[in-house]
């Protein structure tokens, strides 16, 4: 069998020196509550908002890497530190102050020891872009350059202006490959890729996107991972046992296979019935509780994160320290859901003011107070998906785009106050959602049948979240655990369990292709492959997902028994199958299904010595397992 120990074994040698490394864990730092009000309280006036005395700018922590004052991991070798710490009074910061206290020093230092964690796309500049609220409608550039399709147009001036060299265009077999991952989450069907290079039809693209998003239950059951993530929707968990959370499976199931239009969707969570109330009122927490955490600040939290691209967590305990909403913000929206009177509590304590129900931007409309709850929930939902708030349809504009592209156009997707690289772009999309009576399956249709989707991914220069960032094409994306698990599932024929999400409640059409597929793993619990691959217990909203490979993915993947157990009963599968008795034929339908092209004369001639003549299950288990490590594997491309 192919010995997979010196994967294991480098894995454990990285594991030995972390651990004999590493002191007993601090408290992790909050840069929201712990680092932000030190910085502006301390270090403000001459380091932040475009001044950078000594060369040492903390307006972002792209800055402050660069100018060397905080080395991550090493606060004895970071100058900050020092500067805090120096007797000498003229070398000591603050300047012209008293000397910092003990413990804002233990802050500062345990920050630096933890890497310097930092608000996604906070900046300490108060001169920032301001998002507009309403819709800005969109000249589109001409036609260049032979791109016609409207984001091409203005992705194509984009690249005029920017001078940047226009990507390549997929070949037939990635484009297929990456779209019916995007789309649909999987592979592509056996066969289905076959057919399409033999196809010459000039709209084989258009027609097999169409095919992808007209398979109901295939759809759903892929963004249905999406939505339960960004609506803290699970199966189990939390609050399920003792009723302090209600799941809302049935109802958003039903709502992606019948492509409910995404206004009327938020409207029925917001102003809920009972199948789709689970997420206003979100998880009555067992034992002691902050007031940042009662069911109402959940509300105001998750409606403004969810729907707006907002951070309100900051905001629920005191003035944000990371953007302009401010406490009565955070509770104003929160009193729309309340039961009776709510006190606003600043860090816990309580003020003695009543909160009154308020929309965000009172500018589109008010919130009667003496409307009963029902009511003022039904105001809510019309304010926030009336057209003319531009922020609803922008936010989710930008996280299909994101979901799509690898990045979004206002980067992170939850800074949405943050400048898109293509303001037309971004507005373009939005207008284009509303004018298609917000058909989210019209506006993934259009951006998957663009020359922008459709092209090679760009290298990824830097990772600079601010306005230097340049667009050069997508970007490539890790699979989601669901799509890992369901790809190894679709090629070794080794789904189990029944889905605890109620399809059986979906009326499929009887010709509707996938129903003869496997359960998907989005349907099922969550088991420890997918929860160490990055599947989230779903107890916080869940927008973007690590893209990054951690330890214990590496250990679960080079020797963990759940997929050790998949990749004996996979090869045991291939054996059974008499159509697949050819070593060669084996070898080639596996790297057909697994990376959609056929293996190289090498790849063949190695291949066919792990697997041995003729084929033994340990053979063959080896080689899934060498294809399911493969970075071409896990990557969409």
């Amino acid at each position: 069998m192919f010995d997979r120990s010196l994967s294991l074994f480098l894995v454990v040698l990285i594991l030995s020196a972390a651990a004999s490394s590493a002191a007993e864990p601090a408290k992790p730092i909050d840069f929201s509550h712990d680092i932000a009000p030190l910085i502006k309280t301390h270090c403000g006036k001459c380091h932040t908002n475009g001044k950078a005395e000594g060369s040492l700018s903390l307006d972002t922590r792209e800055e402050l890497l660069k100018a060397k004052a905080a080395v991550p991991g090493k606060p004895s070798e970071s100058e900050l530190i020092k500067r805090l710490i120096t007797a000498d009074a003229d070398e000591r910061m603050p300047a012209k102050a008293p000397p910092l206290a003990a413990e804002p020093i233990a802050i500062f230092t345990a920050w630096i020891e933890q890497g310097l964690p930092w608000e996604e796309g906070f900046t300490f500049k108060t001169d920032r872009y301001v998002a507009p609220l309403r819709p800005r409608q969109v000249e589109l550039p001409p036609a260049r350059d032979g791109a016609t399709h409207p984001i091409d147009r203005i992705v194509a001036a984009y690249f005029a202006e920017h001078e940047v060299a226009p990507p390549p265009r997929l070949d037939d077999a990635a484009f297929v490959r990456r779209a019916s991952l995007d789309v649909v989450g999987l592979l592509p069907a056996e066969g289905e890729l076959e057919s399409f290079l033999a196809d010459g039809s000039a709209d084989k693209r258009e027609r097999f996107v169409r095919r992808l998003l007209d398979d109901r239950r295939a759809y759903a059951d892929h963004w249905l991972t999406f939505w339960n993530d960004l609506l803290r929707n699970d199966y189990r968990g939390t609050g399920y046992i003792d009723g302090g959370r209600k799941q809302i499976s049935k109802w958003l199931y039903q709502s992606l296979v019948d492509n409910k239009p995404y206004d009327q969707f938020v409207r029925e969570l917001i102003s809920p019935n009972g199948d789709s109330e689970g997420f206003v009122y979100g998880i009555k927490w067992r034992g002691r509780t902050n007031a940042s955490q009662t069911t109402q600040v959940q509300f105001s939290q998750n409606v403004s994160q969810v729907f707006f691209g907002i951070n309100m967590k900051c905001a629920s305990c005191h003035d944000s320290f990371i953007d302009r909403w401010k406490l009565d913000d955070a509770y104003g929206l929160a009193a729309i859901v309340a039961d009776a009177p709510l006190e606003i509590r600043r860090c816990d304590t309580a003020t003695g003011r009543m909160a009154s129900p308020k929309f965000l931007w009172p500018e589109l409309g008010e919130i009667d107070a003496s409307l009963p709850k029902a009511g003022r929930l039904a105001r809510l939902a019309e304010l926030v998906t009336q057209p003319e708030n531009g922020r609803f349809s922008r936010t989710i504009a930008n996280r299909l785009w994101q979901r799509l592209m690898g990045r979004g156009l206002v980067h992170p997707v939850d800074v949405m106050a943050n400048r898109p690289w293509s303001e037309d772009l971004l507005d373009y999309l939005a207008n284009y959602l509303v004018e298609q009576g917000y058909d989210l399956k019209k506006l993934l249709e259009h951006i998957v049948t663009s020359g922008a989707y459709q092209s090679q991914c760009a290298a990824v220069e830097s990772e600079s979240s601010g306005d230097d960032y340049v667009f050069r094409g997508p970007e490539v994306k890790r699979m989601t655990a669901e799509q890992f698990v369901d790809a190894v599932w679709q090629i070794t024929g080794t789904s189990q369990g029944k889905p605890v999400a109620p399809v059986a409640l979906a009326d499929f059409s009887p010709d509707t292709p996938s129903e003869q597929r496997f359960v998907r793993a989005s349907l099922l619990f969550c088991d420890e492959l997918m929860r160490s691959l990055g599947r989230p217990n779903r107890e916080q909203v869940v927008t973007t997902r690590g893209d990054v490979l951690t330890t214990l993915q590496a250990l679960d993947l080079t020797n963990g028994p759940a997929i050790a157990e998949t990749l004996a009963r996979g090869a045991a599968n291939l054996l059974k199958d008499s159509s697949s008795s050819d070593a060669q034929a084996i070898v080639s339908r596996l790297y057909l299904q697994a990376l959609s092209r056929p293996p190289t004369p090498s790849e063949l001639a190695a291949a066919l010595e792990l697997i041995g003549s003729p084929p033994t299950q340990d053979g063959l288990a080896d080689l899934l397992w060498v294809l399911f490590m493969l970075p071409e594997f896990q990557l969409i491309r």
